[in-house]
């Protein structure tokens, strides 16, 4: 029986590839930096299903999915998946303590969002967040009308294009700096009236996840693969992870979410190189300056 990829994971601060049988349940293959990571897709991509409550509901159909869709899901599993979603407000009665949060990925590029309490930072290791702080916590509604309260007065978005974190991942200011955006912005949030009585207020202590993901030395992004193909390998030595991204020493990135849903397997041949369709990322210094903007 197979085993499908559902792309990375982050449990306890690290790194891991999941995995799905049918029949057979999740299981997990923790990442190391440093490792020769070599892989090949085998067949076709398939849908995934729907998770939720911790369980995987498979696909009825066991349809197919496009190589470069960003979600292993079909038309009809991501409708299913969104019918139940904090995301679309349809969870109203969430009983869940939430908490808002500030997540920095680099100069001028700062969000904030609503994640689970319960779920700890893994929202933010997802999101590939580089520094990041709480600012509150309590029911579902509240947390959600703060975050629009926020958004609106402090003019950041709720979402950061994955290809714009990527690109300035090698090239960050040092620590103290990004902790000092990140405070500057937790003070003006803290200062802004309309905060909902039920939301505790939570004190300013900026984490960091420049350890976790691996970013001392990490080189400057060159390529991003666009897709899986059948047959098609990737091979090179694993250097640093953050949200869906697998960084190598050769500058290649892997867009986890467009390995989940397929049989991955090692090369037979012990393929040399990567041999999917990938894109060429701009160098620093082709890149325009960031500034903070809107929904993607």
């Amino acid at each position: 029986m197979s085993w499908w990829c559902t792309g990375i994971r982050w449990k306890d601060g690290q790194p891991a590839i999941g995995w799905y049988g049918q029949g057979r349940g999740e299981r997990a293959s923790p990442l190391t930096y440093g490792q020769r990571l070599a892989f090949v897709a085998r067949g076709e991509r398939r849908c995934l299903g729907v998770w939720r409550s911790g369980k995987r509901t498979p696909c009825p159909t066991g349809a197919t999915v496009p190589g470069r869709a960003g979600s292993a899901q079909c038309p009809e599993c991501a409708r299913l998946d969104g019918s139940f979603s904090v995301a679309a407000d349809t969870r109203a009665a969430d009983p869940r303590t939430y908490r808002v949060y500030l997540a920095w990925f680099g100069p001028g590029m700062v969000k904030v969002g609503i994640t689970a309490e319960e779920r700890g930072r893994a929202r933010l290791l997802e999101q590939g967040a580089v520094a990041w702080a709480w600012l509150g916590r309590g029911p579902l509604m509240a947390a959600r009308r703060t975050e629009e309260l926020l958004r609106a007065a402090l003019g950041v978005p709720d979402r950061i294009a994955y290809a714009r974190k990527r690109a300035v991942r090698a090239q960050l200011p040092a620590a103290p700096e990004r902790a000092r955006e990140v405070a500057e912005l937790h003070a003006r949030a803290a200062a802004l009236p309309g905060w909902p009585d039920s939301l505790e207020r939570v004190g300013c202590e900026v984490a960091d996840h420049a350890a976790a993901f691996g970013l001392e030395g990490l080189p400057d992004p060159a390529r991003v693969i666009t897709e899986m193909v059948p047959g098609g390998a990737v091979v090179g030595e694993l250097v640093g992870a953050a949200g869906p991204d697998l960084h190598f020493a050769d500058g290649l990135i892997v867009d986890t979410r467009l390995l989940a849903g397929w049989e991955l397997a090692a090369p037979a041949d012990g393929a040399a190189g990567t041999s999917v369709p990938v894109a060429e990322i701009p160098s620093a210094a082709e890149r325009p300056p960031a500034e903070q903007d809107g929904l993607f």
